[in-house]
């Protein structure tokens, strides 16, 4: 079962924070991670025009080879990246798990990064890493992928997300239970029936759009 966790790093705890400075109010944006080679090719974006001191910084790095602008639209410039991360570096700590780098956006401060591990374990190997290495990383949040199509609630029609909603805040699955089906239905003007389907429906319907997709993963 796969899981996607996202992460703050302050920059300079992390290989790319520290070969991608910069400074002020620009950005660099991790576009995407192409597999060239025995390391995958970062192409990066930065947001303002500090393209000269940029390129400067990145190329006196030891573990990078080249660093080539791709594309340039205004202020903003696309670069490929060509490096080598050290071997007990973060970032190969977490693609030796199988991590997939989702996304990942650096200011001059810290790094916000999206990964996606192939299991539980693989996560918590990768904690246990940076646990003992003394890395700063801040867990933001942690959840299970869903089906694509599942939509922002799941894959829940408007009228089931109501009723499940509501059904947990009254305590229908309470122990002991504060409210039946049938005063449910009541609030929904409803038939008993039609409230117990809905919660059915609305009860597989999560369970197929989190749980089984993340099985099938």
């Amino acid at each position: 079962m796969s899981v996607i966790v996202e992460l703050t790093i302050p920059s300079e705890a992390f290989e790319l924070g520290q070969i991608l400075r910069v400074e002020g109010a620009t950005q660099v944006t991790l576009e995407t991670m192409v597999p060239l080679g025995s390391t995958p090719t970062p192409f990066v974006r930065i947001t303002d025009g500090a393209r000269r001191s940029f390129e400067r910084s990145v190329r006196e790095h030891d573990s990078v080879s080249a660093i080539r602008p791709v594309d340039t639209h205004d202020e903003e410039t696309l670069y490929a990246l060509e490096w080598e991360p050290p071997d007990d570096s973060l970032f190969r700590e977490f693609t030796d798990r199988g991590a997939a780098l989702l996304g990942a956006t650096g200011s001059a401060d810290r790094w916000q990064i999206e990964l996606r591990f192939p299991t539980h374990d693989a996560l918590s190997a990768f904690q246990e890493y940076y646990i003992d290495a003394d890395v700063p990383v801040s867990v933001e949040k942690i959840y299970n992928p869903t089906k694509p199509d599942a939509g922002p609630w799941y894959g829940l029609t408007a009228v089931q997300r109501e009723t499940l909603t509501h059904a947990v805040e009254s305590g229908y699955y309470s122990l002991p239970r504060t409210i039946s089906t049938k005063e449910l239905a009541a609030e929904f003007d409803i038939s008993d029936q039609a409230a117990t389907e809905r919660l059915r429906r609305g009860i597989s319907t999560l369970v197929e759009n989190t749980l089984l997709a993340a099985e099938s993963d």
